[in-house]
């Protein structure tokens, strides 16, 4: 699957100077926060695939216009062909804020979504807009990274982590991507970068080893309904 990842500032490539090929053989588009909804409109209607995203500490906005024809994964789990994706947007609390967080009210947030990881058997994709504490976040309280996150990384162990927030303008040392003790990959998707991840890392739809999770996955497939995510 072919994944085109985006945070925190538009592309210039992709929306002032867009041409059709840039998106071409892309699968999914996932945005990490921070980004003008029409920025995402824009993406979702020329990319013809999904385009998932959560929020992020700036996306106050979106209650008010949130970007149409995109697909919001907070606290959720979605599965896009056997890929399963989840969503915690937000950052590090440091004003009144509802896309602010302690990193008490995050690892509430993360034992609710743990429930639901469970009966999915497990994720593929961590998607965030802060980043975990010790892996590509700064000291400072505003870009400061969530631990619970390392604590779901080691527990349930996703292939991808992706998360913005941090900018790459903010430090002459940016790293796009960093490895987790976990063994998930942690990438930064500032701007925005293309993952391609083979078929065979994840498993196929209805076969994700829960038995509940994977009956109600063929019984949607049964009667064609492709997009079921309860989750």
């Amino acid at each position: 699957m072919k994944i085109l990842v985006v945070a925190d500032e538009e592309s210039r490539s992709l929306w002032d100077y867009f041409s059709p090929d840039k998106l071409k053989g892309i699968d999914m588009i996932i945005s990490c926060g921070d980004l003008n909804a029409n920025y995402l409109q824009f993406l979702v209607t020329f990319g013809n695939c999904p385009l998932l995203y959560v929020r992020g500490n700036h996306d106050t906005r979106y209650e008010m216009n949130p970007p149409d024809g995109c697909i919001c994964i907070e606290d959720k789990i979605f599965n896009y062909k056997g890929m399963r994706i989840a969503g915690l947007g937000g950052s590090m609390k440091y004003k009144n804020s509802p896309n602010m967080f302690t990193e008490r009210e995050m690892r509430a947030r993360w034992r609710r979504l743990r429930r639901k990881i469970i009966f999915t058997g497990g994720i593929d994709l961590l998607v965030t807009h802060a980043p975990a504490k010790g892996y590509g976040d700064m000291e400072d309280l505003p870009h400061r990274g969530f631990d619970c996150f390392n604590d779901l990384l080691m527990k349930f162990k996703p292939l991808y982590m992706l998360h913005g927030h941090v900018h790459k303008t903010y430090s002459a040392s940016f790293i796009r991507e960093r490895s987790h003790p976990s063994g998930t990959l942690i990438v930064n998707a500032y701007e925005s970068c293309v993952l391609e991840i083979p078929d065979i890392a994840y498993p196929e739809y209805g076969k994700s080893g829960s038995y509940l999770y994977d009956m109600l996955c063929k019984l949607a497939i049964k009667l064609r309904i492709y997009d079921w995510n309860p989750l």
